[in-house]
């Protein structure tokens, strides 16, 4: 590929950045995870009982899994780009001869690759408590690369848009963390009145969690059809919004 030296270094620095301070993005969400487990799960499982014929702690499992998929492929982007857009350094890359597409997906990348390596360490913490069966392996995967992919892209566009440090947190704190936790990932979306059923249906989060559930311990409350065009869909629109920006210079070229 022509373009693949330029793409591996901006990857290779991206891995980098975030594997330099890896006691601050590896331990968290693994002390984090194991508290979730043995608070929801372990504690007021025990209460709660089987929902949708599963036990509490493996019904919880595939959400949190995606929670630490989520916000570390989306916190990598954001604080990466953004940094890059405050100190300048990205009119290196404007005027090099590098096109725009390879820029995103080098920025991207390095969010995908953190958002995985978390998520990764999170599933071998939620193996201390339960056994997870993955009944659907090639799907399980499928839904993790596109978690990380569509979150990463959300970081960019974050960055793109933020004037200041404190608007990289905006976002994450207002938006991104209520739709987690009203995405189903501690409850079933049947259990909610009909009009919040229908109001949960707007929430991205709804479909990537549940295909990744079913993907694991094959329940859902939404069709995996449906879901998954509605993930590649968010996605594609993301990528187009993205390139548009970057070819705009909207928040770069100022």
């Amino acid at each position: 590929m022509r373009y693949r030296i330029a793409l591996l270094t901006i990857v290779t620095k991206e891995v980098r950045r975030f594997m330099r301070i890896w006691p601050q993005t590896m331990l968290p969400p693994a002390i984090t995870t194991a508290l979730y487990f043995l608070i929801f799960g372990t504690l007021m499982g025990q209460r709660i009982g089987n929902i949708s014929g599963a036990s509490y702690m493996d019904y919880i499992v595939p959400g949190i899994i995606l929670m630490s998929v989520i916000s570390h492929s989306y916190a990598n982007v954001v604080s990466s780009f953004y940094s890059t857009k405050f100190q300048r350094h990205i009119e290196e890359l404007l005027v090099s001869p590098v096109p725009n597409w390879v820029i995103l997906a080098g920025y991207v990348s390095g969010g995908v690759c953190r958002g995985l390596l978390v998520g990764t360490v999170v599933i071998g913490i939620s193996l201390l408590f339960t056994t997870i069966p993955v009944i659907h392996l090639g799907l399980s995967c499928l839904v993790f690369l596109l978690t990380a992919i569509l979150f990463a892209l959300a970081g960019f566009i974050n960055a793109v848009f933020a004037d200041s440090f404190d608007d990289i947190s905006i976002i994450p704190n207002f938006i991104l963390t209520p739709l987690t936790y009203l995405g189903g990932v501690f409850y079933s979306v049947d259990m909610l009145p009909e009009l919040w059923q229908k109001i949960s249906l707007v929430n991205p989060i709804l479909y990537i969690v549940n295909s990744f559930r079913y993907g694991l311990i094959g329940v859902t409350d939404i069709d995996i059809t449906v879901a998954l065009t509605m993930i590649i869909s968010f996605i594609g629109a993301l990528i187009v919004f993205s390139l548009y920006l970057l070819n705009k210079g909207v928040g770069i070229k100022q």
